[in-house]
């Protein structure tokens, strides 16, 4: 791998792409550490996933500058390619081949040497030994990801870029394969995944939140949740259902949500939320209690916000 002695495997700035008239990515900055596993958030047609095909090369920036493994996006596509493996949101490989026969053909498309002792040990470090013989068409969701994930991993990438990797996956599936997320990170493999998962951003060293092209916060959860300094009370008992409608037309009240039994109401202004909920706190069938905010408040309220005024990044 070329050096790189900020030890910053992903170090990009400026990053623009547009299809048409569309701005897809708008000024993206974006850098990412040895061994992190880095979280890319935002709702579909966000960017990501544009994001991600041009930092391994299979999208050429309109304008913009950096590094990916320590070499540039712009004049080394081709070596980023070959340390990094990329695994798409659909599953893409072929059905009516078995487990084994799908990875031997990957690893001929690489060209590696000794490639069914490859194929063997990718089998084995994610129990796909047992079903080897099996049609990849008649897997699992959760098995056809983790084919997909020793696909990736054949050629001893640097790098992992997923999209939205655990789409349609059950979520014992979805746990065990953040475990093998967490367990290459401890072997200094690099990671960047997209997902829609709060409690898979959660999991995430860093994360990121990126909207209509542009990236509105990233840092670890506890940096983006302090960061937008909203308050969040919870609320229990009598008629939430009404009750919901009726705080939801509260001036100081940007967000009202159902967790459970409980509501949880979110503001921007802390006394002027108190304020508001003060008459409601009077009512001896209500129980009230301040809560830490969420990942998911913050989003909401980055995208609410981004939509009525346009988008205020948060470092």
């Amino acid at each position: 791998m070329a050096a790189n002695g900020a030890d910053l495997v992903i170090d990009v700035h400026g990053l623009n792409k547009h299809f048409g008239a569309h701005h897809v990515v708008k000024d993206l900055a974006l850098t990412v550490r040895r061994g992190e596993i880095f979280g890319f958030l935002g709702p579909n047609g966000s960017g990501k996933t544009t994001t991600i095909r041009m930092l391994c090369g299979l999208l050429t920036p309109d304008s913009g500058e950096g590094t990916c493994l320590g070499y540039d996006i712009l004049r080394e596509p081709r070596e980023i390619k070959r340390h990094v493996g990329y695994m798409t949101q659909r599953f893409s490989f072929w059905e009516d081949l078995t487990i084994r026969e799908n990875l031997a053909f990957v690893a001929r498309m690489y060209g590696m040497p000794e490639r069914k002792a490859r194929v063997e040990q990718a089998l084995t470090h994610l129990g796909l030994a047992d079903r080897a013989t099996q049609l990849a068409g008649a897997l699992s969701g959760g098995w056809k990801q983790r084919l997909a994930l020793a696909a990736c991993l054949l050629h001893e990438p640097d790098l992992l870029l997923l999209d939205e990797p655990t789409a349609g996956v059950d979520p014992k599936a979805r746990r065990e394969f953040w475990e093998e997320l967490h367990a290459l990170s401890a072997r200094g493999i690099t990671v960047l995944v997209s997902t829609h998962y709060m409690d898979e951003a959660e999991r995430c060293h860093k994360l990121a939140y990126i909207l209509s092209g542009t990236m509105l916060a990233q840092g670890t959860a506890d940096e983006v949740i302090a960061s937008q300094a909203l308050v969040t009370w919870a609320v229990r008992g009598g008629d939430l259902a009404s009750l919901a409608v009726t705080l939801r037309e509260l001036s100081a009240v940007e967000q009202v949500a159902a967790f459970g039994t409980a509501l949880h109401v979110t503001g921007s202004e802390a006394d002027a939320l108190r304020q508001s909920l003060a008459p409601f706190m009077n009512d001896p069938a209500l129980q009230w209690q301040e809560v830490a905010p969420s990942l998911e408040d913050v989003f909401i309220h980055l995208m609410n916000r981004a939509q009525a005024t346009g988008p205020v990044v948060a470092h």
